[in-house]
């Protein structure tokens, strides 16, 4: 295969695709740009998906330039969104900011890449470089773009920030003199505009690369921390498992294909096998949760997921390695223990009404016996060595009081 066919693999579109080949014949290593705001604090499957393929360019001998939007995340980017987001002051972008860099790093590789922050040539901008920025694009070809036109239809508002967006992140392209911009395909527009003002400075511009969308867990959104269909790289391999066993079968092909080292034809092969009956599902997932917890954490660690997996939902036993507490002090009042109170002191609940909530749904279990009764209590003594599980996977052991 060549450097352009494996660069391709797995792309959704390349625009213009002849430009990509043309600048890989120049013999120079290009900049291939991704830019990453930090919203949140995990790197998951979906961000992976194009990280994995800024590392494949990285692999062929290019730079990767990495931007973190520490500037354009305060401003929210409104891509695939249906109403206006809310703005992330400047601390809460910085911690995020320190959380994910080290993520990113299992995955790219430290030669042959560039780390920069938007906020060194956004922050300094004058009114006059701004107005000089939004003097080359219309608000007609704004509205082109689908998210902002169904919103205007919809009579939702719009606000002038939004339409800045696209605008900042075009011109993140001018400041590196990005060769090859990498995003999801919710990007396709602002990677487009990044080519107009690129042109609009005088620079040859560049290929807007994107990568498939990849669905949550949930098998219908887009994957994202705000829905909590996410799986995280460095969740803990148990949890990852867990998960990524509950996607649907429809979209264990995709996995496969966008999430794990496996080839399109292996990706195709196992969609093939599953239509026609000749593979289970329960089993290609198992192999594909395997496959994508052994990029991050190794296969050790996958086959003890899994292991762990079948002890506690197919064994319906207890796992082995079930960490141990002091009965929380926090959790006794007048010589009784509240169940609630206590998940609470455990950190098996956020909040009472959170643990009374997870109670009533039958989500919590004290020796494998489920209870109901949100107004449950104990003597502190009859809760000496039992085992608390909340949800399939979170267990500790009491030890007695502190």
């Amino acid at each position: 295969m060549s450097d352009l066919e494996t660069l391709l693999s797995g792309a959704a579109e390349v625009i213009p695709a002849e430009e990509l080949e043309a600048k890989l014949a120049l013999g120079r290593p290009l900049r291939v740009k991704l830019g990453l705001d930090p919203t949140a604090e995990h790197v998951t499957l979906g961000w992976a998906v194009v990280l994995r393929k800024l590392r494949a360019f990285q692999d062929a001998g290019h730079t990767a330039v990495l931007i973190v939007g520490d500037f354009t995340a305060r401003v929210g980017d409104p891509s695939g969104k249906s109403e206006t987001r809310p703005r992330l002051n400047k601390d809460v972008v910085q911690a995020y900011a320190a959380r994910l860099l080290e993520q990113f790093k299992l995955i790219v590789s430290e030669e042959r890449l560039e780390i920069r922050y938007n906020s060194e040539w956004l922050e300094p901008m004058t009114m006059e470089d701004v107005l000089g920025l939004t003097s080359r694009y219309t608000v007609a070809r704004m509205l082109e773009r689908d998210d902002f036109a169904k919103r205007y239809e919809a009579g939702k508002p719009i606000s002038v920030m939004e339409f800045l967006y696209p605008l900042m992140q075009a011109y993140d392209s001018v400041a590196v003199r990005s060769d090859v911009e990498l995003g999801g395909t919710d990007q396709l527009f602002n990677l487009l505009v990044g080519r107009e003002i690129q042109r609009d400075h005088g620079q040859d511009p560049q290929v807007a690369f994107t990568m498939p969308l990849l669905e949550g867990i949930d098998g219908v959104q887009k994957m994202s921390q705000s829905l909590g269909n996410y799986v995280g790289i460095t969740e803990a391999p148990e949890e990852m498992f867990g998960k990524l066993m509950r996607i649907p079968d429809g979209l264990i092909a995709k996995y496969l294909r966008l999430c794990t080292g496996a080839t399109a034809d292996e990706a195709g092969g196992v969609e093939r096998d599953l239509a026609d009956g000749s593979l289970h599902p329960v089993k290609a997932k198992r192999q594909m949760a395997r496959a994508v917890i052994a990029l991050y954490h190794g296969e050790a660690a996958a086959e003890a997921a899994e292991a762990r997996f079948d002890t506690v939902h197919v064994e319906h036993a207890l796992p082995e390695d079930v960490p141990e507490i002091p009965l929380p002090p926090g959790a006794v009042k007048d010589g009784v223990v509240w169940l609630p109170r206590l998940l609470v002191a455990a950190g098996l609940a956020e909040s009472n009404a959170d643990a009374r909530r997870l109670i009533e749904s039958g989500g919590v279990r004290i020796d494998q016996e489920p209870v109901t009764d949100p107004g449950a209590e104990y003597r502190p003594e009859q809760l000496a060595g039992v085992v608390l599980q909340v949800g399939r996977r979170r267990f500790v052991r009491l030890t007695g009081p502190a």
